[in-house]
């Protein structure tokens, strides 16, 4: 892949990331750790670094101890922005995938599949 090609696949990946993702986290660390803490912000700050973190990452490890890694430093960012502690932290990005899970099946309930969406 040519660098051009991977700096556009990075970018687009930050522009639907911060359009899907960033809102669940900042609603989940709202929920949890308030909204002196949460901020939109701080969410995209979360999204942003991760995915390009993510794309380092898995060009110089790549597979489950990627994951692994990327787990860890994402846990991180959201313990640093949202200025809560490791527990915390996890239960936000569960509570965010959990409500991301939910937002699907509405969308499949009421016809608007992920799929029908690409093509």
């Amino acid at each position: 892949m040519s660098f051009t090609a991977a700096l556009t696949a990075v970018l687009l990946s930050i522009i639907v990331n911060i359009m899907v993702i960033a809102p669940l986290l900042w609603i989940s660390g709202r929920l949890i750790v308030g909204k002196e803490k949460a901020k939109f912000t701080d969410a995209i700050s979360v999204v942003v670094l991760s995915v390009i973190l993510s794309s380092i990452v898995n060009f110089f490890v790549g597979g489950l101890l990627a994951a692994l890694i990327m787990f860890i430093v994402i846990l991180a960012l959201i313990k640093h922005f949202f200025d809560c502690g490791w527990l915390r932290a996890f239960v936000i990005s569960i509570f965010s995938a959990i409500i991301f899970v939910i937002v699907l099946v509405i969308m499949a309930i009421i016809g608007i599949g992920v799929l029908r969406l690409l093509f």
